[in-house]
């Protein structure tokens, strides 16, 4: 069969109750886009290698540039105190960096082995540029009463990030110290960040490793072969590319978190993955009604137009939803959370610009050739498709799949009602252990035993108390000394206090806490004596800042979940033109988001299934959890929303049954959800398999709410909702219509 050049096709009408404008059938925007990217590949491929070239020169750098500290509510008390200390107490506050050396068979200061190594230690950390004083052990402060456990002091002379990385250079000199002995151990915050990006990112690092094979496999059999399943990777590794070229740019401006780089490459596979799958179904789809065969370049172009016009329309308004979801998070006032908002910002703008780019080039140069490589699978071969009203085939389309949705709509019409209550009850049941969610910061708990920041912690636990390691710094105006040390006398939550002197126009005071640094107890006598010091009295240290983030990470959530309903809401009303299916599909998201916090509640808070995972329960789930897994997920289950809708807005533009439109929506879209969640959930489920707490909540939190959303809504409450709800779903009051742009999905 011969190709002609793709001919204008009339829509019939919409129905005039659903608001929507007359079809106009001219390619423009995205089609017209597509159309010349296809039509000039060595153009746009000259643009993405000068784009490369530009940030993949940065690229490289990106591992020293990110900063390793960060985790803080800048505008906080804590922080104030942090400067305070910096400028007038020679950086003796949490920043500080703590060598904890310890003999285990008697006293350190008639031993000259341990004396030995006291000494090694000050001469090491006296020739850091970044240490400021180095203080020797001192009897009745940093001298356990016991005399085996002696602190070595060094003030910060630099930024947090700074120390962080101190600490990554000084931990292996400082423990190449100890002997059989004497034990040597770098710890305290910096110690701590120090540790935990190392072990996380190594982590991080394996569990990618581990899930590039299965997502090639499950790449190739959604794709249906070789060629076409590349072209995810493609999007990946030019988002990544850019993406880590950006950040290291960005670091020039403002100290970005290393962490920025983890979840940026997360997000270019997921949405590489999404967009590719999305426009190859449709694209191959749109070339077997044209009856394309190899070397037809007309046809090709045609196909990636309608493509475009169609599905392109929904991935960018997907690209935008992740955006706004994902914008919100920079309310929290903290460098790491922004920065990683940032980072996952980026890698979105760069991929979701090669996918309305250079992927509609590559597709309009591979044309049928996007089937090489096919792989062929049991009950497949072909695929009927009702796009345009009539029956087509679609050889590398797994028909299986394909015939699956086509009668899970079926039953779905058939029995709405009991498919609705089912799944609401199973969500709910899911959900409800959320409602005794109880978050927190990481205790030190999150990093290995065998890590020098927790064994110097438990050494300075059992020789000094519970709340030493989270030692407060008091600042008071020298006026108000006596006062403000009379209050923390006081105190029942305060174990000791220490004077530590004067400095421009403060005075300074180290109190212990009767509590662990990560316990509720410490949270509350830290609140508690800020309410008794005198005014203008400052209380800091790393477990006042983590109360600080704590607090307002728990403050700032019911807005960014506010923000992301609003603005989901706005976006999906826009490119939809249906009130009713835009609430639908924006609430619907928070479903699978409070069931998947339900299981983590019962998982990492009650601590079921530590045994098989190997974790160690902290009793609570992080508190940066709820509001960035929340802001990420409600990106990614916009994309499902779209791909589904915006085909049944499709086909219900074209038919005006709203029936026929949910089952094919289903039939033509419901593969693309499955296959995507399906990568997702086993990308994610990886993470589980690593060693370190965080990446196990990431992955477990991710893996259940795509595969929620993925099952239960996408597949089941949103084709109920078009089902019970008739043309009503897509009625739009006429002044909304006046308001609204006329976006149409059909081509």
């Amino acid at each position: 069969m011969t190709s002609t050049r793709h001919q204008t096709v009339i829509d019939p009408p919409a129905p005039p109750e659903t608001g929507a404008p007359p079809n106009d059938t001219s390619p423009r925007g995205l089609a017209r886009l597509g159309a010349w990217s296809a039509s000039h590949l060595g153009r746009v491929l000259a643009l993405w290698v000068l784009v490369l070239v530009v940030f993949g020169a940065f690229a490289p750098k990106v591992e020293t540039a990110l900063a390793g500290a960060g985790w803080q509510d800048s505008g906080s008390q804590s922080v104030q105190a942090r400067d305070v200390v910096q400028q007038h107490f020679q950086g003796n506050g949490s920043t500080a960096l703590q060598v904890v050396v310890r003999r285990a068979d008697g006293p350190i200061a008639n031993d000259r082995e341990a004396q030995h190594v006291i000494a090694q230690v000050e001469q090491l950390l006296k020739g850091d540029p970044r240490v400021s004083t180095v203080t020797g052990p001192q009897p009745g402060s940093s001298l356990s009463r016991d005399g085996r456990t002696a602190i070595v002091q060094a003030g910060a002379a630099a930024d947090p990030n700074t120390m962080v990385r101190a600490a990554d250079d000084l931990g292996k000199p400082l423990a190449d110290l100890a002997t059989p002995g004497v034990s040597v151990n770098l710890t305290g915050s910096s110690a701590l960040w120090s540790n935990f990006n190392e072990v996380n990112h190594t982590a991080m690092i394996r569990s990618e490793v581990l899930s590039w094979p299965v997502t090639l496999v499950v790449l190739v059999i959604a794709f249906g072969g070789l060629v076409a399943a590349g072209l995810p990777l493609m999007l990946t590794i030019v988002g990544l590319l850019t993406a880590a070229g950006a950040l290291v740019i960005a670091t020039h401006v403002a100290p970005v978190s290393v962490w920025a780089l983890n979840f940026a490459m997360m997000f270019a596979l997921a949405l590489g993955i999404d967009y590719a799958l999305f426009l190859v179904v449709r694209f191959r789809a749109a070339l077997a009604r044209r009856g394309a065969v190899p070397g037809d370049r007309a046809a090709a172009v045609d196909a990636v137009a309608e493509t475009m016009g169609t599905a392109g329309k929904a991935v960018a308004f997907s690209g935008a939803t992740v955006l706004v979801s994902l914008s919100t998070v920079l309310l929290v006032p903290s460098p790491a959370f922004r920065s990683m908002a940032l980072g996952i910002m980026l890698a979105v703008v760069a991929v979701l610009a090669a996918t309305l780019t250079l992927l509609p080039a590559v597709l309009g140069r591979l044309g049928t050739r996007i089937d090489a490589g096919r792989v062929r699978l049991p009950g497949r071969l072909r695929r009927r498709g009702r796009g345009t009203g009539t029956e087509v085939t679609a050889p590398s389309a797994p028909r299986g799949m394909d015939r699956l949705m086509d009668r899970w709509g079926a039953l779905l019409h058939r029995r709405p009602w009991t498919a609705g209550a089912v799944v609401l009850i199973a969500l709910a049941a899911l959900a409800a252990p959320a409602l005794g969610l109880r978050t927190g910061m990481p205790s030190i708990s999150i990093i290995p035993a065998d890590q020098s920041a927790r064994a110097g912690y438990a050494q300075v636990t059992e020789a000094f108390g519970p709340g030493a390691p989270g030692t407060l710094q008091v600042l008071t105006p020298t006026s108000e000394t006596d006062r403000a040390r009379a209050a923390l006398a006081k105190d029942s939550g305060i174990a000791a206090t220490q004077p530590v002197g004067e400095s421009g126009g403060w005075s300074m005071t180290m109190a212990i806490p009767t509590t662990d640094a990560s316990a509720p107890a410490t949270g509350a006598t830290i609140d508690r004596i800020r309410s008794e010091l005198p005014p203008g009295a400052l209380v800091g240290g790393a477990a006042a800042e983590n109360h600080d983030l704590e607090k307002v990470l728990s403050s700032r959530t019911p807005l960014v979940f506010g923000l992301l309903v609003g603005l989901g809401f706005l976006l999906l009303l826009v490119a939809l033109g249906s009130p009713l299916v835009a609430a639908v599909g924006t609430i619907t998201n928070l479903a699978s988001i409070a069931a998947a916090f339900g299981v983590a509640k019962l998982i990492f808070g009650d601590g079921h299934l530590s045994g098989p995972l190997s974790f160690e329960p902290q009793g609570f789930v992080d508190a940066w959890g709820p509001l960035f897994f929340g802001a990420m997920l409600t990106g990614v289950a916009m994309d499902y929303t779209l791909f589904l809708l915006s085909a049944a807005r499709e086909h219900y533009d074209s038919s005006g049954d709203p029936q026929h439109a949910m089952r094919e929506a289903l039939r033509t879209s419901g593969r693309v959800v499955v296959a995507a969640a399906g990568v997702m959930v086993a990308v994610f489920l990886t993470f589980a398999l690593s060693g370190p707490l965080a990446p196990k909540e990431m992955g477990i939190i991710l893996a259940v709410a795509v595969f929620l959303d993925a099952l239960c809504i996408r597949l089941v409450l949103l084709p109920v909702v078009l089902r019970v709800t008739g043309r009503a779903a897509w009625h739009t009051p006429a002044w909304l219509a006046r308001v609204l742009p006329k976006v149409r999905f059909s081509h």
